[in-house]
């Protein structure tokens, strides 16, 4: 991958959207996205065009980002994984110009309750960009008309539990070594992640 996250012309160069007040033809929520370094991405459902950068984002994470055995770590098992992901759920990329930067997925598709799964690119870490995914997640799971979102997160990934936490999912089981949280799509956030940019609090 492409060291790109100093590069101010990846995707959106320096245009300043918080004034956008949306169309009747937006997405979800709007897909520009700034991260905590000034770096300008774009969210966007996953197409089969992604797939092999998605896959190099993933042979690219490293061990500290691995979490309760995802994703797999050789090629073949990533592969499988992520063609099961995108067959039975549905799935949103971040992008760094060509580059996948991060993924979210939700599945089974037709669930009312889909469990999710977000990973970030090892360099765009600590920038605001899980949460950002997170967010588009839950304004695309409101346009679906999901009933809520259910998440396992091991035990000890404290970073992971606060990003949820403060988001608003809530405990709903603990085990051992994972925790099981939810967020019902009828909580306040579902509604808050979907104003356009201009009417963000």
């Amino acid at each position: 991958m492409a060291d790109r996250s100093g590069d101010a012309g990846v995707a959106c160069d320096g245009w300043d959207y918080s004034g956008c007040e949306g169309t009747k033809y937006c997405p979800p929520r709007c897909p520009r996205f700034v991260d905590g370094d000034g770096t300008a991405l774009l969210v966007r459902p996953y197409e089969s065009d992604h797939r092999d950068a998605l896959v190099q984002m993933y042979e690219e994470i490293d061990a500290d980002s691995r979490t309760l055995g995802l994703p797999p770590e050789s090629r073949e098992g990533i592969e499988d994984w992520l063609d099961h992901l995108t067959s039975n759920g549905w799935n949103l990329v971040a992008l760094a110009g060509d580059d996948v930067v991060g993924h979210i997925a939700a599945a089974p598709l037709d669930d009312e309750e889909p469990h999710i799964v977000v990973f970030v690119h090892h360099a765009y870490q600590n920038r605001g960009l899980g949460t950002e995914l997170i967010r588009q997640l839950i304004a695309h799971a409101d346009d679906r008309d999901h009933g809520a979102l259910v998440l396992t997160v091991a035990a000890e990934n404290e970073r992971a539990r606060t990003v949820y936490d403060n988001i608003g999912f809530d405990v709903s089981d603990r085990l051992a070594t994972e925790i099981t949280m939810r967020l019902s799509i009828e909580e306040p956030i579902a509604k808050r992640v979907r104003l356009p940019p201009a009417e963000r609090p």
